[in-house]
């Protein structure tokens, strides 16, 4: 079951890091799908960063940063892989 948890708003390609404006609870260890478009795929959530401080879980309405393995484009939408 997939949860929609959040929006990337920007992408920085130097550094392959997403802002995402989360909609839902979204933890370190969460699978993800990251879809759009273009861009359907699935990751781990290894790490991600408020105003550049590590957290470990971020709610409704925060602005994260989060490492992604690919291409993301503005308005792809990130969903949590529920098992």
């Amino acid at each position: 079951m997939e949860t929609l948890a959040g929006r990337i708003t920007h992408y920085y390609t130097s550094i392959g890091v997403a802002a995402v404006e989360v909609s839902s609870s979204l933890e370190v260890g969460n699978q993800i799908r990251i879809k759009g478009h273009t861009t359907d795929f699935e990751q781990k959530i290894e790490a991600m960063q408020i105003e550049h401080k590590e957290v470990i879980k971020a709610t409704k309405g925060q602005v994260i940063g989060l490492k992604v393995k690919d291409y993301v484009r503005e308005h792809d939408m990130i969903y949590r892989v529920d098992p």
